[in-house]
């Protein structure tokens, strides 16, 4: 297992793929500089339609915070860098009200270069607070989803859905979302809100990020409302495993575009005549 090596030279060519000015392939890169070209490839790029990838992060015994809670420091201090390189190369980051309310996370990117996605917070019933750090005016959009007619402070953008059995459809929520334009979105937690995208198969990739520790109890990683019975029924995606340092992350493709976003992206340039133009 190669250990990712995010160079600048790296990561400024993921940001040109972003803004669709660059490919993932060409160049002279390192071991180390491929690795990160393919796990962070298929974020970065536009062409292969919406996508939505869920990040979570837990132990080696598949906890993601102790009995009491404390989820701060689950994912390493290289876990830490790979979720906020996933959030400059998203358009939305979505969390639920109950991961706004504990963790008062600000959803920003910080501990790479590169622009904040849209912050996206589920709060069927109205319960997130004005004051949440999430919610802070700083240039960037801020949705807030909910099923009830609660007002929000100026420049905070509400979308309203009904619900569907007492919930709001991550269906209803992901179409919300690309009306609005945000096309690629990063489902950041918590469990319960991916297990949902993950149930209803609008995930794209799941990426799991393994720190090395063991925690002994607590809240686990991932709980399907309706498990399956029989391993031969359990969801087998296509997996590719990448060594961040600190952490490991396994990189679960689910669907077809998540195949299609791994093979090189080669840009097609118009030939150009012998005057130089198109």
């Amino acid at each position: 297992m190669t250990c990712v090596d995010v160079t600048p030279s790296v990561w400024k060519r993921l940001l040109a793929v972003r803004q669709g000015t660059a490919c993932t392939c060409c160049g002279h890169w390192t071991p180390g500089e491929h690795a990160a070209l393919a796990l962070y490839g298929p974020l970065a790029r536009r062409d292969v339609g919406p996508v939505s990838v869920a990040q979570i992060g837990q132990s080696l015994d598949g906890r993601v915070a102790t009995v009491t809670g404390d989820a701060r420091d689950v994912s390493g201090p290289d876990g830490l860098a790979h979720l906020h390189r996933m959030r400059a190369l998203v358009d939305g980051v979505v969390i639920g009200v109950r991961t706004a309310l504990h963790d008062t996370p600000r959803l920003t990117v910080r501990l790479c270069s590169g622009d904040s996605p849209a912050r996206v917070v589920i709060a069927p019933r109205g319960r997130l607070p004005d004051d949440a750090p999430v919610l802070a005016e700083d240039g960037i959009r801020r949705f807030v989803i909910q099923a009830v007619d609660r007002p929000r402070p100026a420049g905070v953008e509400v979308i309203r859905l009904t619900p569907r059995d007492g919930l709001l459809d991550p269906a209803d929520i992901a179409a919300a979302l690309r009306a609005e334009g945000l096309q690629n979105l990063l489902v950041e937690g918590g469990s319960i809100t991916i297990s949902r995208f993950l149930e209803k198969g609008l995930l794209t990739r799941l990426q799991v990020a393994i720190a090395p520790l063991l925690i002994g109890g607590g809240p686990q990683g991932l709980t399907l409302a309706a498990p399956f019975h029989r391993l031969a029924d359990a969801i087998r995606p296509e997996m590719r495993a990448f060594s961040l340092g600190s952490d490991v992350v396994f990189d679960c493709g689910l669907t077809p575009e998540a195949a299609a976003a791994t093979a090189p992206l080669h840009l097609t340039r118009p030939k150009l005549t012998r005057a130089g133009r198109p």
